[in-house]
């Protein structure tokens, strides 16, 4: 009999490392992360995706940085856009900078004109993403390996490749999560087939080759 995490035990997991990245500066991408082989993308695009965000961080324009809070999502080389800019001057150099990176395919820009989100809002959103991800691991119906979740001001982004079953599971969870005002589905949809093979190919991943076993020496 499999046993169920408690929803509050997943959250306690979940929180810990988000917030204690919450204390942002004006400017902030996402943290460096950690490549998983359980991961849809291949290595090599989970490395790519790490290196846009922080190119993409680099590239914003100096005279908007002071007055901006800007981070960059990448996932299969599609571009999530979020935080405030000072004006709509600011928010298009931001887009024509990151989509001037190498490799990207798709920006989706939700940059929003006004002043930067304060400490008490950024952990609000910490704590929803929390939630969100804790929900999609108790449903036990998609794995949260396959769904990157953003929250920005209660609004929900989700990010992944997926099929659209998968889809419609992660938008109902994130739709019902207390504290969720609106979700936004910036998910990559492929059909059965494409994900089972993306699947085989993660699979094949994790094993690695045993060492090779050198031939014994013949004592003569």
């Amino acid at each position: 009999m499999k046993t169920r995490l408690p929803l509050a035990l997943l959250l306690t997991a979940l929180l810990a490392p988000a917030l204690s990245g919450c204390f942002p500066a004006l400017v902030a991408g996402t943290a460096a992360g950690v490549i998983s082989l359980h991961d849809r993308r291949t290595t090599g695009t989970q490395t790519d995706d790490e290196t846009t965000e922080w190119k993409a961080t680099g590239r914003i324009p100096k005279e908007f940085k002071d007055k901006s809070r800007v981070s960059f999502v990448s996932y299969n080389r599609r571009v999530l856009i979020t935080g405030e800019v000072p004006s709509e001057e600011a928010s298009q150099p931001i887009e024509r900078q990151t989509r001037s990176i190498e490799g990207v395919r798709e920006i989706y820009n939700e940059l929003t004109i006004g002043t930067p989100a304060t400490l008490s809002m950024r952990s609000g959103d910490a704590f929803l993403e929390s939630k969100v991800k804790a929900r999609l691991v108790d449903s036990r119906q998609i794995s949260a390996n396959h769904i990157k979740v953003v929250a920005e001001r209660g609004q929900v982004y989700l990010l992944g490749v997926v099929n659209e079953k998968e889809a419609k599971v992660a938008i109902t969870v994130a739709r019902t999560t207390a504290g969720v005002r609106k979700v936004i589905n910036v998910m990559e949809i492929l059909s059965d087939a494409d994900i089972n093979r993306l699947n085989e190919q993660a699979l094949l991943a994790t094993k690695k080759p045993a060492p090779a076993t050198p031939a014994p020496s013949e004592n003569r």
